[in-house]
């Protein structure tokens, strides 16, 4: 299974667009025209839910996959929220932002890190546009290249994203920091979003003209900085999840349990639908002790949840674990906060 980590800085991707070549570094479209706003194309490119290994240089090191749900929060700005644990999670968000007259696809990525918090503000400098394939790379706003970097590039239904850091300003320039290549696992969650919007739209969603006036860098170790912290983003609500143990099961309270959030049933009559493992959008790993918690900055939408206890400790569903087997359904409205619980009830033979 491991539907777990999920936190790491972003990055690379390729994807379809007309026929003949289109380099939005072009002097002939000035950014001081919205239209004209460069890495506009990646806000249709990115929407969806994407899955795929990350090959890391972090204290996580490399994993097998990582699971992240992009849909549209306004006209001109996608976004996914993620969590490993109570003490690492991320919040990304692509939008279009004005910055020294310019319009320029921003890139928001920022969250907590064994408990520590950081924000990055990165700028679209970068993109290449072309037959079945696209290019895009975004900045760190104040020092550029120098400080910071992501790469997405997009190719038919795969992704991959790459992320450069001076770590801390400590290297004379960044190297590689993690890799994802990653594949389009669903781009059906995602239509109700779009529609409300009618997204992607060349409207501005934020104004960065004078936010960094002053800034040595575009990156927040305090929170309380943030010029556009996850509580500012729009549309987004929040989900309180409960889980139980049936009478016939007592935990053992070193192991954990892993609450798995997805968009389709898994469980059809009495058996695990894996087809529909794909639409996992959410999930996190709590002790058995600790029986809720709740997903912040999440999508409006109907979605299932389940409970799994990792009886083994492989991080994998297993013979031996134990699993609620109810398709426990819930609706998030937006800005919505919403309640739901589920019972770890079966012992998987």
């Amino acid at each position: 299974m491991k539907p777990f980590h999920l936190f790491i800085i972003l990055t690379l991707a390729i994807s379809s667009c007309k026929d003949k070549k289109k380099d939005t570094d072009n002097p002939d479209n000035p950014l001081t025209d919205i239209n004209n706003t460069k890495g506009y194309g990646l806000l249709n490119k990115v929407k969806g839910i994407w899955n795929g290994p990350v090959t890391s240089t972090t204290a996580l090191g490399s994993y097998p996959e990582w699971i992240v749900d992009f849909r549209p929060i306004a006209a001109s700005q996608v976004s996914a929220k993620n969590e490993l644990d109570t003490l690492n999670d991320i919040h990304m968000s692509f939008f279009v932002a004005l910055y020294n007259n310019e319009y320029r696809l921003a890139f928001r990525n920022g969250g907590s890190f064994v408990g520590m918090k950081r924000v990055s503000y990165f700028l679209a400098d970068s993109v290449k546009e072309e037959q079945g394939q696209s290019y895009y790379r975004f900045s760190e706003v104040i020092k550029g290249t120098q400080r910071a970097y992501t790469e997405v590039v997009f190719k038919q239904d795969s992704m991959i994203l790459k992320s450069y850091t001076n770590k801390y300003n400590t290297q004379a320039q960044p190297t590689l920091h993690m890799t994802w290549k990653a594949k389009l696992q669903d781009s059906t969650s995602c239509a109700a979003a779009v529609a409300q919007f009618s997204y992607p739209q060349k409207t501005l969603a934020k104004d960065f003209s004078t936010t960094f006036t002053n800034q040595a860098e575009a990156v927040y170790f305090s929170l309380a900085s943030d010029p556009y912290p996850e509580s500012a983003q729009p549309y987004l609500g929040q989900s309180n999840i409960t889980y139980s143990f049936s009478g016939a099961f007592t935990p053992n309270p070193t192991k954990n349990v892993f609450l798995i959030i997805t968009t389709q049933p898994l469980i059809s009559g009495f058996s695990l639908n894996l087809a529909n493992y794909k639409y996992r959008s959410r999930y996190v790993i709590l002790p058995s002790n600790k029986p809720n918690f709740t997903f912040n900055y999440m999508h409006p939408g109907t979605y299932y949840l389940y409970a799994l206890y990792d009886n083994d400790g492989n991080q994998n569903i297993s013979s031996g674990d134990w699993v609620s087997t109810t398709n426990t359904t819930f609706a998030l409205s937006a800005q919505g906060t919403v309640n739901a619980a589920t019972q770890i009830n079966f012992t998987i033979p």
